[in-house]
């Protein structure tokens, strides 16, 4: 597994091969939601690889990116443990940059959908178009959110180091969220993920991702992106509603009047990389397929 330093964390990541037929097409950018990790991918990254070179990594704090494994030179110098959505797409930005990616769509899961969109607007030389899964916002109910970041505390905050122990708890974590039960692995997966992720990355995440400034901020973000912008929703996905899917694509140009950049995938939960990897790969050729055309009646 490679690494690279991000001031001063050492980032996991994946970089499959270039696809020789395509040399100069974008490099297709994975990032992952809150309290998982760039495994999640992998059975998207199956249908894809073979037409578009993929690169997927760990966030800072989360799977493989842990704090603990800040590098050397930096432990005696002050690092700076920012988690606000700014920090994680300065972050993308800078792992771009050292990997010499100069063309990229960004593909962004739950909150990984908020980082893809802040990372558009800060480099936005490099990004030409994002692909929002499972991912809206724009709405702030405040009795809502203030339960929903007291729950993810105490989530965070008491989980047992044994939990992974517990039997069948990787059936139980295998019907969160989704449409209908995944298979044992992947709840397996997810208890992994979720005990292991660093506790100020996972706080930090939920509580600044979520206060009414930076709900609000959101559309105002999306409505000045100049690139394509287009989200993907799960039919039944309680976690991210369809209609905070569409309220936030409606700040988009694309958006227009019959919501043109949202496609929702039938059968689907909150974790539709995993369910319907198939069906969500089909629907992300199909828009790169339109742009990668249109650029060529360009030339």
């Amino acid at each position: 597994m490679p690494t690279i330093d991000i001031l001063g964390i050492s980032h996991a990541y994946e970089l499959t091969l270039p696809v020789a037929a395509k040399p100069h097409s974008p490099v297709l950018v994975f990032v992952h939601g809150w309290l998982l990790s760039r495994q999640y991918w992998q059975p998207l990254i199956k249908f894809i690889s073979s037409e578009y070179q993929c690169l997927l990594y760990d966030l800072r704090g989360f799977g493989e990116s842990t704090i603990k494994s800040i590098t050397s030179e930096k432990r005696d110098e002050q690092v700076n443990l920012d988690f606000t959505l700014a920090a994680y797409a300065n972050d993308l930005k800078l792992l771009l940059e050292e990997l010499a990616i100069d063309k990229a769509w960004l593909i962004g899961h739950s909150l990984g959908g908020s980082i893809a969109l802040w990372a558009a607007d800060c480099c936005a030389e490099r990004v030409e178009g994002v692909i929002c899964l499972n991912s809206g916002g724009g709405i702030y109910l405040k009795e809502e959110f203030e339960r929903f970041r007291n729950a993810g505390q105490q989530l965070v905050r008491y989980r047992p180091v044994w939990l992974s122990y517990l039997p069948l708890i990787d059936l139980i974590f295998a019907r969160m969220m989704v449409a209908r039960p995944l298979t044992s692995n992947w709840g397996r997966q997810r208890v992994i993920d979720f005990v292991r992720a660093d506790e100020r990355a996972a706080l930090g995440a939920l509580l600044d991702s979520t206060t009414e400034t930076e709900v609000h901020f959101l559309p105002r973000l999306v409505s000045r992106l100049k690139q394509p912008v287009y989200f993907v929703a799960g039919a039944q996905d309680k976690v991210m509603e369809l209609k905070y899917v569409h309220h936030l694509a409606s700040f988009h140009h694309l958006f227009e009047h019959d919501g043109s950049n949202v496609l929702e995938i039938a059968d689907c939960g909150h974790l539709a990389m995993v369910e319907q990897p198939q069906k969500v790969a089909g629907v992300i050729v199909k828009i790169l397929k339109q742009y990668s055309s249109t650029a060529s009646n360009k030339i």
